[in-house]
């Protein structure tokens, strides 16, 4: 709509100098749309943001980041870990996704939540720190053709962008987890659990009971996931607030750099071509929007001189390259609304095809995720927590005040997995459950806190979903904002995932059956929670009425090898078949690992910072 209203330019620029919000100042606006940047980020999200951060290091790098979300700063909810489930759904920090119907799940349709704020996903999902196996690493390897994916020379990348950190609580962590597998200088931080539960001590005796499947694991992150360990999660410890790209790369030292831009609240529409380059279309400039209200209105007065619309497109441009960093589910998106995909697909939305990639937005991977419940014998759960507002706000002001408190702690405990043929298939986290907190409609199968009752859950998470379990992610119609079609393909290879995620919730039943559960134990929450001598009818039921996202995506910018004609980006993260533009980001990992998505994202981003370098610095 046409701006209808004016104001002073003096009362302006009050409004603007006043404003917290923007990153990058309101009136260098004018200086981004005309300067040529060498890089232009599209995505200030986990991989993002190390990119930024690893470029600018060169101070003859200028670099641009744009992030469609707000800023991050000064937000309680994505600095306290155990308020990480006030993240999402329904937050201005999430994108809100649901996914179309599933049929795996009987036609259900689940919440998605994605990062929709600086820092991405890092900033409002469940701070796991799982790096997945040696054999996934060695499988991109082999894939792409190219060794640089494999473990060992992915590891020193996992080491750069760690600094493992001591506990919140200082204990001792000698048997906990292996320094040598581990970075103590990177930027991004991990640490184990930073307060003791009734449940470690639980764990702990039910695997000596029950022997075979449940090993102990001295590193989860070794390489050799199989086992029972501690999880890891990117929480530094010292200050028992969540570490997230923005709160490590983006940090503020980092944002004084002069040759680093990083404006918020401006989403991408495409980029595009004006020329070729070596006989392939070159991608030099990138649209976007700015979006939101208040300072931004002052914004768009001062910039269009009161003439502009609000919600118009604005244009930057790069000297060196554009480099696609908005997720799994965004960047195809912008990468189709740039003409690039299957020629078919885009014509249908009217969409001039300009290069010939039909893998865009296809081979979407996730993990599937169920989740059981139990009433316990106990008052050290948090669901009284979670039904005391008074507890709370005190808890929250231990936090602000000594960093400590529960809010000071991971949600996760520890973990298990379970293996078939020696490959991580399900991985089984475990947390001492409020019985609401830890999930939303959309996501898990229960609702609110029940107002009485103390609960344990422990999840089931199909780490290993069969290679025919793709999705894709989709347009939705000729506008470039609008929201896309989102079909991860849950439970969706018939032969191999109904079968896995049945021995994952086997094993979750085998290791509550532990004698050391007999006086804590009292029962399953819901009657129709299969129990220890359900059927395989009965618990596939189960599953498929009960089963979740993972929030895990792969895949839909998938790496081949150089050359091949199936894929999107060559190893190196290069878009096949185009010129100046690069994907970084978990889209281009071809199989989902068997650990969660972060901590290979930050590892594939680091490499890829590398392999820029390398080409521009000569």
């Amino acid at each position: 709509m046409r701006l209808s209203y004016k104001l002073a330019v003096t009362q302006i620029l009050s409004l603007l100098h006043s404003s917290a919000a923007v990153l990058l100042s309101p009136q260098d606006l004018p200086h981004v749309v005309s300067t040529n940047y060498d890089f232009i980020i599209v995505g200030g999200g986990t991989a993002g943001n190390v990119v930024e951060n690893r470029l600018t290091e060169n101070p003859n790098f200028n670099v641009l980041v744009l992030e469609a979300g707000p800023s991050d700063a000064g937000v309680l909810a994505l600095q306290v870990p155990f308020l990480n489930p006030t993240t999402n759904p329904r937050t201005p920090w999430d994108w809100n996704y649901t996914t179309v119907a599933q049929p795996g799940l009987n036609g259900a349709s689940v919440g998605l939540p994605r990062g929709h704020v600086l820092g991405g996903t890092s900033s409002i999902k469940g701070m796991v720190y799982a790096r997945g196996s040696k054999a996934d690493f060695d499988r991109y390897a082999n894939f792409t053709g190219d060794e640089g994916w494999s473990w060992d020379n992915m590891l020193p990348y996992f080491k750069k962008s760690e600094k493992f950190t001591p506990p919140s609580d200082r204990h001792n962590t000698t048997g906990q987890f292996d320094p040598m597998v581990h970075g103590f200088d990177g930027l991004n931080s991990v640490s184990l659990p930073g307060a003791s539960t009734v449940l470690g001590g639980r764990f702990e005796v039910a695997i000596d009971q029950l022997g075979g499947e449940f090993m102990r694991n001295l590193d989860l992150n070794s390489g050799s996931p199989l086992g029972f360990g501690w999880m890891q999660a990117t929480i530094d410890g010292p200050s028992a607030s969540r570490s997230s790209s923005s709160s490590g790369y983006l940090a503020r030292e980092f944002l004084l750099r002069p040759n680093l831009h990083v404006l918020v609240n401006a989403q991408v529409s495409r980029v595009t071509s004006e020329g070729s380059q070596d006989g392939v279309p070159e991608f030099k400039t990138v649209e976007f929007r700015v979006n939101g209200g208040g300072d931004y209105v002052s914004f768009f007065l001062l910039f269009c001189l009161l003439k502009c619309d609000i919600g118009s497109l604005f244009t930057a441009s790069v000297n060196k390259e554009v480099i696609l960093s908005a997720g799994t589910i965004n960047t195809p998106q912008v990468l189709m609304n740039s003409g690039i995909g299957s020629p078919s697909h885009l014509n249908s939305h009217g969409i001039q095809s300009i290069v010939d990639l039909p893998d865009v937005g296809e081979n979407l991977f996730d993990h599937a995720l169920i989740t059981l419940y139990w009433r316990v014998n106990s008052n050290e759960t948090y669901d009284d927590y979670r039904r005391n507002s008074t507890r709370q706000d005190e808890a929250l002001q231990a936090w602000k005040d000594m960093r400590q408190a529960p809010e000071s702690r991971s949600m996760w405990a520890s973990c298990v997995l379970s293996a078939l043929r020696n490959i991580p298939h399900g991985e089984c986290p475990s947390f001492h459950a409020n019985f609401g907190a830890l999930k939303h409609e959309q996501n898990f199968r229960l609702g609110p806190t029940p107002p009485a009752g103390n609960y344990l859950s422990i999840s089931a998470l199909l780490s290993s979903p069969g290679d025919n379990a793709r999705g894709s992610v989709k347009l939705n119609s000729s506008d470039p904002f609008s929201i896309p079609l989102i079909d991860p393909g849950i439970l969706a290879d018939n032969a191999i995932d109904l079968a896995l995620m049945r021995e994952a919730v086997k094993s979750v039943l085998r290791l509550v059956s532990a004698p050391a559960w007999g006086d804590y134990i009292l029962g399953p929450e819901d009657s129709t929670q299969p129990g220890f001598n359900a059927t395989d009818a009965e618990l596939d039921a189960f599953i498929r009425g009960n089963t979740r996202a993972g929030y895990h995506l792969v895949g839909t910018s998938s790496m081949t090898r150089k050359g091949a004609e199936a894929g999107v980006v060559d190893p190196d993260l290069r878009v096949k078949k185009a010129a100046g533009l690069r994907v970084v980001d978990a889209s281009v990992l071809p199989f989902v690992p068997t650990g969660h998505t972060q901590a290979p994202t930050y590892a594939l981003a680091e490499r890829a910072a590398d392999l820029i370098k390398a080409i521009h610095s000569l």
